[in-house]
């Protein structure tokens, strides 16, 4: 039977589809982003002053919250750099650790992230924080902006659903009970695992492609520096006081917004430690900011472009095409729709999916007394495949902090990631649920 409301919903997801189409065909992220906008406003019947409210709004959303993060980071890599303080680092991990080859950075890179975002519990803190840091190392031994970008993000997604203390793990501990090492061991490491190990062939394969294409511009005369008496001390208060903050982040449970005092108190810190006056540091700041003024417009764009497509019925449209499967095939059928659905049909925030993807299928899997371990994996699934298949503010943010416009590298390693965790799902629920 035809169900207009169903394909009218179904139309809704068009703007989305129109952006994936036009990233795929090389056309500028902020362009496209203007015109699936426009047409998601058409489509939700936005009047020009509804469409005036949506942007007005989206300047105290979460997006906007990172689009100025990755601006004041931008500044403080401009900090790091006049001070010295980027080349003494580079200096000495080139030159003592021994990060001199394209595996051993892309390593380093993956695991400074893993460390950084799970501590902290905000990909978007954790980046910040790390990218000033590991951009100029990435440079020097010739990593391409495509290739950090996705590491930034694959590797910072499963930190989130790795670290004790991060927003998504809390939660799904609290809603499905089970324990912290258990959910290591049969839920996120799994995950992180595979998408990890994905993510290594796939960033691979994108640097022998991009390397000369989206290549950073390597920090002169890092082979012949040698650090002063001046960049040691202001690497040393760099390090202290980044420390001190990561500390104190994670003691009080800082939110997101706190990486912004971050960000200004180091640049400050390092800048005056490294000779630098205050009229100085600020200029250095501001001309950092301005390099990322397009991207932070996208950001702005961004959000109204989401919540048009789900105004104008796209996301529920999908979630009911996809609902009644559930009742078919018993305990495995539930567990995969679950997390077909959080990943296809449901936008939003992760603590907030969670929650409604566990109050919506919780009758049914009181009903088929569904193992709790693979209900966690769906749910980690979810979240996770979401994230990597549509471009929203962990995509687009990875790619504002490598200084990349590479989307569509980043939508190909999101796909293979998706298929490998959806794959992962399928058979945990087949065997386990």
């Amino acid at each position: 039977m035809f169900d207009q409301q169903l394909w009218m919903g179904l139309l809704g997801l068009l703007p989305l589809l129109v952006y994936v189409v036009l990233v795929f065909r090389d056309v500028e992220i902020l362009t496209a982003t203007v015109i699936s906008v426009i047409l998601g406003a058409i489509l939700s019947h936005q009047s020009a002053l509804s469409f005036a409210a949506a942007l007005a709004n989206s300047m105290s959303s979460f997006l906007a919250l990172v689009g100025l993060i990755i601006m004041l980071g931008r500044g403080l890599g401009e900090v790091l750099s006049a001070t010295k303080v980027s080349h003494t680092i580079v200096h000495r991990i080139i030159f003592t650790v021994g990060v001199d080859t394209e595996n051993k950075a892309i390593a380093g890179i993956m695991l400074a992230c893993l460390t950084i975002v799970g501590l902290l519990g905000t990909m978007a803190g954790g980046n910040a924080i790390i990218a000033p840091i590991v951009l100029p190392i990435a440079a020097a031994v010739g990593l391409s902006r495509s290739t950090v970008a996705i590491v930034f993000q694959a590797v910072g997604e499963e930190a989130l659903i790795l670290g004790p203390f991060t927003p998504p793990v809390i939660t799904l501990l609290g809603l499905t009970k089970i324990s912290y090492g258990a959910m290591l061991l049969f839920v996120s490491g799994p995950v992180a695992l595979v998408t990890i190990t994905a993510t290594w062939f796939m960033v691979r394969r994108i640097q022998r492609q991009t390397k000369d294409i989206h290549p950073y511009e390597k920090p002169e005369g890092i082979e012949l520096f040698h650090p002063t008496r001046q960049s040691r001390r202001a690497t040393l208060a760099f390090a202290g006081c980044f420390l001190a903050a990561v500390v104190y982040g994670m003691a009080v449970k800082a939110p997101t917004s706190f990486v912004i005092v971050i960000m200004l108190g180091l640049s400050l810190v390092t800048g005056l430690v490294g000779g630098l006056k205050l009229d100085e540091i600020l200029r250095l700041v501001i001309k950092g900011m301005a390099g990322n003024v397009g991207l932070f417009l996208l950001f702005l764009l961004l959000d109204p472009f989401i919540v048009f497509v789900q105004q104008a019925g796209g996301f529920a449209a999908l979630a009911k095409l996809i609902r009644p499967m559930m009742e078919l095939g018993g305990k495995p059928v539930i567990v995969i729709t679950g997390g077909l659905l959080g990943a296809f049909g449901i936008s939003g925030a992760t603590v907030a999916t969670l929650k409604l993807l566990h109050e919506m299928f919780n009758p049914l899997l009181s009903r088929y007394a569904v193992s709790m371990l693979a209900w966690s994996l769906a749910l980690v699934v979810a979240t996770r495949v979401n994230n990597f298949v549509f471009p929203g503010a962990n995509m687009v943010s990875s790619l504002g902090f490598a200084e990349s416009e590479d989307l569509k590298s980043m939508i190909r390693n999101g796909w293979l990631v998706a298929t490998c965790q959806i794959t992962l799902l399928i058979l945990f629920s087949v065997f386990f649920a």
